[in-house]
């Protein structure tokens, strides 16, 4: 699979995650085999404003290349500023987030907002990949509700304006992260025969079986793990040795699991200089972790 001139091997790659995906797990998943990752949800206004705390979630390291910073905002003009500006810190490409369904965001015209103003999606698109020579890349959801299932209808529009990527969550933003992800939708935007960048899938994609089940059903390029790496970032370790061999890692020893976490939590004091904060920042991997379950 290849984003503009990045080539990959593996096909299972880190999602973006608001509060989740920073610096610590971006590094920890990719030490498992994670194909890229994805920077947390950036506002462009802030960085436009040169906030502190903006700057801060554009930083990238070595450590967890190739890697996309994700910027999102309703303003074409500062969608393309930001995305400059973001560039000093070299990332690997550039995400545009369409898909974030929270109301602070979407209730406000950007992330999945813009499901409902399809023309103005197209201009932040453009704005964005005519104003930098990095590769740009989109994410974003089925559509609006229920009603306005309309990513068949804006695939190919978005790959028009330049996106060398795209990945679909398969939930409507009426749902939010509630019911069952529908895949059928990406499937059509992947068999379309005028869609010639990959077309990445998310959504309930939580174990080797459903990553493999997901590739030889609906022939996506790559998938998308967002919630299933919470205390578990050696899952991408897992899907792959089930894609290439065919068969399950066996059962990995609670020690091992329990150093790995470990790991983490240090990696995460270190990232935000603080102990407690960094412990308290990273309890919900923990208690997500199936090394703790019936416990």
């Amino acid at each position: 699979m290849k984003i503009g001139n990045l080539n990959f091997n593996e096909y299972a790659c880190l999602a973006p995650m608001a509060g989740v995906a920073d610096r610590a797990m971006r590094e920890i998943c990719m030490d498992f085999g994670a194909s890229y990752c994805i920077g947390e949800l950036t506002s462009a206004k802030g960085v436009a404003m040169n906030d502190r705390k903006s700057e801060t979630l554009l930083a990238v390291s070595d450590a967890e290349r190739p890697m996309g910073v994700q910027i999102f905002g309703f303003e074409p003009k500062t969608m393309a500023q930001a995305a400059v500006m973001s560039l000093k810190n070299k990332p690997d490409f550039i995400d545009i987030n369409f898909g974030c369904p929270v109301k602070k965001v979407a209730g406000k015209g950007a992330g999945a907002g813009l499901l409902k103003d399809i023309p103005k999606m197209l201009d932040i698109t453009r704005a964005v990949v005519k104003t930098v020579n990095t590769p740009v890349t989109v994410k974003t959801r089925l559509g609006w509700d229920d009603n306005n299932r309309i990513i068949t209808e804006i695939a190919e529009p978005l790959q028009d304006c330049g996106i060398k990527e795209l990945a679909i969550h398969g939930r409507t933003r009426a749902q939010m992260y509630r019911g069952e992800a529908d895949w059928s939708l990406i499937r059509e935007v992947k068999n379309n025969p005028r869609i010639t960048i990959p077309i990445i899938g998310n959504g309930d994609v939580t174990t080797p079986e459903q990553a493999k089940f997901c590739f030889d059903e609906f022939g996506v390029d790559a998938i998308m793990v967002g919630r299933a790496t919470f205390g578990c970032p050696w899952i991408f370790e897992d899907m792959q040795h089930y894609l290439n061999a065919g068969e399950l890692l066996a059962p990995r020893r609670m020690q091992w699991c329990v150093d790995i976490l470990k790991e983490h939590v240090e990696r995460s004091i270190e990232w935000i200089g603080d102990e407690r904060k960094g412990i308290v920042h990273s309890r919900r991997h923990f208690a997500a972790s199936p090394a703790f379950k019936s416990l």
